[in-house]
């Protein structure tokens, strides 16, 4: 496996070589429709490779399983559920599913895994999303909100799923990357790594150091080139970013961003990109995508989600801060002095 110079998609991690420290070693592979970046700190080069082997399997396993429209689990739990049919579930399907619940929940269903089909009216679920194409009509986007399918619609009792709402459909693309980051991140500490980064995309999770030195991430500014702050992570934690320049198409001069608000049917349009620090990297892109969501009302559910350090871009370029987030993140060339909004309810 060749190893290789990072740059991230949405995250820039700044690495400086030293002679008398032991080495980076970088390699990249590529699962869910994206680049997935690892930096290993201080291990020899036969570790790494066997390591990133097994991580490389581990991914793959991952995106086979929750594959929101090739053939997969979650297709045969959305057929099942889809046809008012009962499925017998693993229990580690369950889990995620149990952990997705809990997330909406907490999220008042910002995030929500159950709109499967309001992606699919949106076209997001084709792998062609980017093409430009006519907005669904509202007859389509109005059924979809009667029927107002969320989390708590899904019931699993002794292995068993089911759904009463047959508009349920899931889908884990606001937080398969969370979840198949924090798999990664255990496999490696299972194999005696305490100095690492998997990075997804731009979203990723670090553990330990880079020698005597953090691990230092740039966060991609949502509007123009290069980045809009940078933040040194502690020994293990995610970052994670929600905006609306990753996934979008056009028709007729309008931009349509692939982040959806359940209680609208449409776009979110309050935000540009939000940005989460967490331990659980999960956790942290459930959130980005709720805070997404919420917009202005963001503190409320940052509080809600036991969430204390976010960044909101405002389409306007604003920038609003969580008090805690304003003590640990660096903005870069910033004109326009930061707003910091206090989070609601926040659990101590």
């Amino acid at each position: 496996m060749k190893f290789f110079q990072i740059l991230s998609l949405c995250c820039v991690i700044f690495l400086s070589a030293c002679n008398n420290e032991p080495q980076t070693r970088q390699a990249k592979f590529y699962a869910f429709g994206t680049e997935i970046d690892v930096s290993l700190f201080g291990v020899d080069a036969e570790t790494a490779d066997n390591t990133l082997e097994v991580l490389e399997q581990s991914f793959s396993n991952v995106n086979n399983t929750w594959h929101a429209w090739q053939p997969s689990t979650i297709t045969t739990i959305n057929n099942a559920i889809a046809e008012g049919q009962s499925i017998a579930i693993s229990d580690d399907v369950a889990q995620l599913i149990n952990l997705a619940r809990s997330l909406a929940i907490d999220s008042h269903h910002l995030f929500n895994p159950a709109a499967g089909k309001l992606f699919e009216l949106w076209g997001f679920h084709r792998d062609n999303w980017f093409e430009s194409h006519p907005p669904p009509d509202q007859k389509q986007l109005d059924q979809w909100l009667s029927s107002a399918p969320n989390m708590e619609q899904i019931n699993i009792t002794n292995g068993i799923l089911s759904s009463a709402n047959l508009m349920v459909k899931l889908g884990f693309g606001g937080f398969a990357k969370g979840f198949a980051v924090d798999s990664a991140i255990s496999a490696l500490k299972k194999q005696g790594i305490t100095n690492a980064i998997v990075n997804i995309g731009g979203d990723l999770r670090a553990i330990g150091s880079h020698g005597k030195r953090p691990w230092i991430i740039g966060i991609r500014h949502p509007r123009k080139e290069g980045m809009v702050a940078s933040i040194a992570l502690q020994d293990d934690e995610s970052l994670f970013t929600s905006g609306d320049y990753e996934r979008f198409f056009e028709f007729e001069g309008q931009r349509y961003p692939h982040i959806i608000d359940p209680r609208t049917a449409y776009p979110a349009n309050q935000a540009s990109s939000v940005t989460v620090l967490n331990n659980n990297a999960s956790e942290a892109d459930a959130a980005a995508t709720a805070l997404f969501v919420a917009g202005s009302e963001w503190p409320e559910i940052a509080g809600s989600m036991g969430i204390n350090h976010v960044m909101l871009v405002r389409p306007d370029g604003q920038i609003e801060l969580s008090p805690k987030m304003a003590e640990r993140i660096r903005l870069i060339d910033n004109q326009t002095p930061a707003i910091i909004r206090p989070i609601e309810y926040e659990r101590q």
